[in-house]
């Protein structure tokens, strides 16, 4: 490898790593050994296919969790092909119920929270996924209430908007 190519992972690894870690970590429900995997996988792509790293072409970061993102569903979809099997009779059905569109859909949605700004996000973060009052986000935030108003309905403008564009309905 050269000196520019090492210089250009090592930059990749500082600036993307933590955040990719904890996108896998999600993805994988908490699975270390797999999310090591994805972010190991997802930063050989990103070797290979060093052109595509030029921020001209568009967020580096968005391009990385995308990649992984694909590789933890191919990896899903294998693991469910693997796991099917012929049966001379079809099974009673058990009304299981199937949360994939549902976790695809969370995979998606935190994917467009990291497009949103720090302020929005947190926000976001704090009234919705945490549970918090207007009033406690505020206080853990160090904002004002009202604040945590206004940033929650812009937030949730921008986020309508990024999920609209990558063709979820919200």
């Amino acid at each position: 490898m050269s000196d520019s190519g090492t210089a250009l992972m090592q930059q990749l690894y500082d600036e993307h790593a933590a955040a990719l870690w904890g996108y896998c970590l999600r993805l994988t429900g908490q699975d270390h050994a797999r999310a090591e995997d994805l972010v190991q996988e997802t930063l050989i792509r990103a070797w290979r296919h060093r052109a595509r790293l030029d921020e001209s072409q568009g967020s580096v970061r968005a391009w990385l969790f995308t990649v992984a993102r694909h590789l933890a569903i191919d990896e899903w979809r294998t693991k469910r092909s693997q796991s099917e099997f012929s049966v001379a009779e079809v099974p009673e059905s058990r009304e299981a119920t199937d949360h994939t569109d549902q976790l695809l859909l969370s995979w998606m949605v935190a994917d467009a929270l990291l497009s949103l700004s720090a302020d929005h996000r947190a926000v976001l973060v704090e009234c919705y996924f945490r549970g918090a009052s207007v009033a406690e986000a505020g206080r853990t935030l160090g904002i004002p209430a009202g604040t945590v108003k206004s940033r929650t309905h812009y937030a949730l403008r921008a986020l309508r908007l990024v999920l609209q564009e990558r063709g979820v309905s919200a």
